[in-house]
């Protein structure tokens, strides 16, 4: 259910994404108590990006998940962004994110919904 899209200007080489992706789907099954086998991350590397007018590194990280806990979305920001800065050495003041939690019958997996 868990979906996390991260887009970076990071230039990367497949090794380094599948790496990163790994980690951030064992990160984000622990952050939000889900199975792993339910998570699904999307990594972009080397994508056209700037933030406040400069190319320096920066992410854009979409979290997507039914029954996110929206009380606890900073602990996930701090959480998520510590991540994102320690291992791709991007400045946390750098990565925006996005929550979401779609209704249930609105999120589609194995030919029907979760509604």
């Amino acid at each position: 259910m868990p979906l996390l899209h991260l887009a970076t200007n990071l230039e990367m080489d497949a090794e380094s994404e599948r790496a990163a992706a790994s980690a951030l789907s064992k990160a984000a099954a622990d952050l939000l108590g889900k199975p792993e086998s339910y998570v699904m991350v999307l990594l972009q590397g080397g994508q056209a990006m700037t933030f406040g007018g400069s190319e320096a590194p920066c992410a854009y990280l979409q979290v997507k998940s039914l029954g996110l806990p929206e009380d606890r979305t900073g602990d996930f920001s701090a959480t998520l962004c510590d991540h994102i800065g320690s291992s791709l050495g991007i400045d946390t003041s750098r990565i925006y994110i996005e929550f979401s939690s779609p209704p249930r019958h609105l999120w589609g997996w194995n030919r029907s919904t979760f509604g």
